[in-house]
C-alpha cells in the first residue's frame, strides 16, 4: 500500500497517538469546561495537520515553517493539559500520558526545524 510523506514520519504517528489520547481525555471534562475541550482538541489536531502540511512541502523554509505551528500547537497542548492537571480535571495518568507525548513530539520537531538538521 501507498503512502503519503507524512505517514512515515514517526513525530506525525506520535501526534496521532497525542489525537487519540485527547479523545479520551476530553471525555472526562466536566460539563461547563468546553472552552478548555475546543482549545485542545483545535490545537491537538493542528500539531498532526501541519506534521502534514509540512511533509507535503517541496522547500526546506516551508517544511520547517509548517513544523514550527506544529510544535506551538504542541506546547500550546501542554499548557492546556497543565491548566486541567491544576484544576483536578484530569486523571494523573491521563496528565502524564499527553505530557511524555508532547515532550517527545516537541524534541523531534525541533530537531526537524533546526537549521542544521
Amino acid at each position: 500500500m501507498k503512502t503519503f510523506d507524512h505517514e512515515k514520519l514517526e513525530v506525525y504517528q506520535t501526534a496521532m497517538e497525542f489525537v487519540v489520547l485527547v479523545n479520551d481525555i476530553v471525555r472526562q471534562l466536566p460539563t461547563g469546561r468546553g472552552y478548555l475541550v475546543d482549545q485542545l482538541q483545535r490545537a491537538g489536531t493542528s500539531i498532526s495537520l501541519n506534521i502534514a502540511e509540512g511533509a507535503g512541502e517541496f522547500s526546506k523554509s516551508e517544511k520547517v515553517r509548517f513544523y514550527r505551528m506544529a510544535k506551538r500547537s504542541a506546547t500550546e497542548c501542554a499548557a492546556i493539559l497543565d491548566i486541567c492537571n491544576r484544576l483536578d480535571l484530569v486523571e494523573s495518568s491521563c496528565f502524564q500520558a499527553g505530557r511524555d507525548l508532547l515532550l517527545r513530539i516537541v524534541s523531534m520537531l525541533t530537531k526537524l526545524t533546526n537549521p542544521r538538521g
